[in-house]
């Protein structure tokens, strides 16, 4: 697949982490074009390889791609859909977009002579290559576009499909925003591991390489995270002291009450940017 030509609108942080991925992955420089405005952002590009096609023009940009990675801010997206719509090869062009919130009523309403949409919740962690990322596709999408769509978001990490549009917002809930779920606690404890005596960078030390480590060993384990835990806890001991006040604080309902409220938000601005009440 690397010679796919991939087109990216907007050549932000989560464009150069996609496109950073597909260099690693071997695809050529030379099918890889974006445009973007940001005289910082077109640096950036080019310093990453020089045989980057820029663009100037999104919707010659459009003309020349199989696959079109819409990364713009989502008030942005309907005028620069505009210019991208009406090109000839839209009936067979791949379009994927990592615009948060933009449903696929709008996507098929914008892009009408596409058959190929792709709506993608992205994460943070892809910045790193470790991301994950859900797609939701209408059920009528080709077996080749799938395969497109998993190529260039498992440049960054992993993807997971959803079979129906809903659960993308359950996707934001869960890892979209997860991260600074994760974030939060670390931070919580830096703070505890500051006062019990260590310096910031003790601290940090100490709570990113845990988190890093349970992570992985969660990846890597066939056995729930339930599991392992009871597997650090022996009865009576610092384990299971420290897991009773997190239980007896409500963290379990703490946890359900947090993910609802992003969910809930994320429909809202589904909503919201289809300018429904």
């Amino acid at each position: 697949m690397n010679e796919l030509s991939i087109g990216f609108v907007g050549g932000g942080n989560m464009a150069q982490a996609i496109i950073r991925g597909l260099l690693a992955a071997g695809h050529r420089p030379d099918r890889l074009y974006v445009s973007d405005p940001s005289a910082e952002s077109r640096q950036a590009l080019a310093e990453m390889h020089g045989n980057i096609r820029l663009q100037n023009d999104n919707a010659e940009l459009a003309g020349l791609c199989d696959v079109l990675v819409l990364a713009v801010k989502p008030q942005v997206l309907p005028d620069v859909a505009r210019q991208l719509a009406t090109t000839e090869r839209a009936a067979s062009q791949l379009v994927i977009s990592i615009a948060a919130g933009v449903t696929m009523a709008s996507l098929r309403g914008w892009f009408s002579d596409s058959k190929r949409i792709v709506r993608v919740m992205p994460n943070t962690p892809a910045l790193i290559g470790a991301g994950m990322a859900g797609l939701y596709a209408d059920h009528d999408l080709d077996s080749i576009a799938r395969g497109w769509a998993d190529y260039v978001m498992e440049a960054t990490g992993e993807s997971l499909w959803v079979s129906d549009e809903a659960l993308i917002d359950a996707v934001t809930a869960v890892s979209g925003s997860g991260p600074a779920y994760f974030f939060l606690v670390m931070e919580a404890m830096q703070e505890v591991a500051m006062e019990m005596g260590f310096d910031e960078q003790q601290a940090r030390l100490l709570t990113t390489r845990t988190a890093a480590g349970a992570g992985l060993l969660a990846s890597a384990s066939d056995e729930s995270a339930a599991v392992l835990r009871e597997r650090v806890t022996s009865p009576g001991g610092t384990t299971a002291a420290a897991l009773e006040q997190l239980e007896q604080g409500g963290i379990r309902d703490i946890f359900r009450k947090a993910l609802n409220a992003a969910q809930k938000r994320a429909v809202e601005l589904g909503k919201h940017e289809l300018g429904d009440s």
